[in-house]
């Protein structure tokens, strides 16, 4: 995927939004402390504080706000306050992802539920922690919303905007529906994983943050339409990339573990193209191997090398290529301004080649 166009200034202006959300949301939740005076309810707010603000690369942030220039936004408080609360649901569906994963590691850091976990002692620990870790999940996506609807917006924009806003969470939460659903099934094939794709990440991370900066500054409809048709493909790829990453990345870089899609039993695209392409024996061997709690680093490994030999590898970094071509290519002819299309592509080129 190639960029022509300069990257300096754009950069500038995402590393100037992101700390813009980054004050956002300390704002708000300095102003959103526990309502009843129990240090032990402190501890957890500040929990949920850090795991909010120390860490994640507001992507969807950056997508809304690219989203407003695109349409004609200039430079307001109401994108920004669209992008935290894009940010707060962020949180709340990580810290549920984790636990229905039993993930330990996040942004290199244990998760919520762990660390609410590690503040007691005792057989019912782990309870609490998943227990409690819930409700701070959930208590994130209220905040949300409560960001979103305060935001000082037209009502008619403001309106369109939680329209959409509604319609992303519930297809983020059909898609994980269907990512859990991948795991009982005896056997998921490539066109399921990439209904997951697209519903869980495509149009959660990409589509609808970006028609939600759009909506605040009165983007027509054929620009919200556009935005669909780019922010689809790019949403897959950018997913596509994860799974690469997942299993093949560097956990230093990740900060998640290799393992955890792996013992989980998570039916990527890599994994339903390996088995469809997979000898007898390789069969076998994912069959064996893939889900498997006990899955150590030596048949891991294996399982890597499956993936390559059946060429699933391969073809999902072409299917990458080709997604993210199709991006540009909309992009390049959409009734969008100058700034949005160059920000747009730069921001695009990193979601598909990132490292981490």
């Amino acid at each position: 995927m190639t960029v022509e166009t300069t990257q300096t200034p754009v950069l500038e202006l995402e590393k100037r939004t992101k700390a813009l959300v980054d004050q956002q949301l300390a704002r708000f939740l300095h102003d959103h402390s526990t309502p009843v005076d129990d240090p032990e309810v402190a501890a957890a707010y500040r929990l949920l504080r850090d795991f909010v603000l120390e860490g994640g690369k507001r992507f969807r942030p950056l997508l809304c706000y690219w989203g407003w220039r695109g349409a004609g936004g200039d430079e307001s408080d109401e994108v920004i306050a669209a992008g935290s609360a894009l940010e707060l649901c962020h949180a709340g569906l990580l810290i549920h992802d984790d636990i229905m994963d039993s993930s330990d590691l996040r942004r290199g850091r244990p998760t919520m539920h762990r660390c609410l976990s590690a503040l007691y002692t005792g057989p019912s620990a782990a309870a609490f922690g998943r227990a409690a870790g819930i409700l701070m999940g959930t208590l994130a996506l209220a905040w949300a919303d409560e960001l979103l609807a305060g935001t000082d917006a037209p009502p008619a924009r403001l309106r369109a905007a939680r329209e959409l806003f509604d319609r992303m969470r519930t297809e983020v939460i059909i898609g994980q529906y269907l990512d859990i659903l991948a795991q009982v099934r005896e056997r998921s094939t490539v066109d399921q994983a990439l209904q997951v794709v697209r519903y869980k990440t495509a149009k959660y991370t990409v589509e609808r943050p970006l028609q939600i900066g759009a909506a605040l500054a009165g983007g027509s409809p054929s620009l919200l339409d556009a935005y669909s048709r780019f922010g689809l493909p790019l949403g897959e790829a950018f997913q596509l990339r994860d799974d690469i990453l997942g299993m093949f990345g560097d956990e230093a870089q990740t900060g998640k573990s290799v393992l955890d899609d792996l013992r989980e039993g998570k039916n990527t695209v890599l994994i339903a193209h390996a088995r469809e392409h997979a000898t007898p024996a390789e069969a076998e061997h994912l069959r064996t191997w893939h889900g498997n709690p006990a899955l150590d680093d030596e048949r891991a490994e294996e399982l890597r090398r499956i993936v390559v030999r059946t060429g699933a590898l391969g073809h999902v970094e072409e299917q990458i290529a080709a997604r993210a071509r199709e991006a540009l290519d909309v992009l390049g002819t959409a009734p969008i301004t100058p700034e949005g299309r160059e920000g747009l592509a730069v921001l695009a080129d990193g979601l598909v080649r990132r490292t981490r």
